[in-house]
């Protein structure tokens, strides 16, 4: 019988925290529309945060875009180290909108950024399970999440899933080329 083995130096990816986030597009104009904008385009400075806020007391959104604006602070927070700041941001999108995928797998993002890798399973899985719309980066956070909780079998597979799904994307092909795969007897 052959099974794998696998090996990988587990590198600075993790101190650095979690490199991949889902945003949620926000149309229609005003602030929300800028406040999705900046989070889609990385941005991560107080002036953006601050037009997400805006956003959430003046405008009149839908339950669907004022949660999708909580994601989209929490990102910009997330990006600063702001951990608690995000997850509360998180925590009130899933409370409006329990089905919006974003919100658990940035809510997840959270966790690794906190290195409780443990708690960012559940939430990782069920923004996968509801769909979003970027899910290379849920899966790139997950294996993320197993190389921190030493389980690099399950890390590696992860890796190898955001490498299907965006092809293009460097950071999973990166962390892949520091696995080495053998068949063992």
């Amino acid at each position: 019988m052959k099974k794998l083995v696998f090996g990988a130096a587990l590198v600075a990816t993790l101190a650095l925290g979690v490199q991949a986030r889902a945003s949620v597009t926000v149309i229609g104009g005003g602030l929300a529309e800028a406040c999705s904008r900046a989070a889609i385009s990385g941005k991560a400075a107080p002036r953006e945060e601050g037009a997400c806020t805006e956003a959430l007391d003046k405008e009149m959104l839908s339950s669907r875009d004022r949660a999708g604006t909580l994601v989209n602070r929490g990102i910009l927070k997330m990006r600063r180290a702001n951990w608690e700041g995000a997850a509360s941001d998180f925590n009130e999108a899933v409370r409006l909108k329990p089905d919006l995928g974003e919100a658990y797998a940035n809510r997840g993002a959270v966790s690794i950024g906190m290195h409780k890798y443990a708690e960012s399973l559940p939430d990782l899985n069920k923004g996968l399970e509801l769909g979003v719309e970027a899910p290379a980066k849920v899966y790139f956070d997950r294996a993320l999440a197993y190389e921190g909780l030493d389980d690099v079998k399950s890390a590696y597979f992860d890796y190898q899933k955001a490498v299907e799904l965006s092809p293009d994307w460097e950071a999973p092909k990166a962390e892949l080329a520091r696995f080495h795969v053998e068949r063992k007897d």
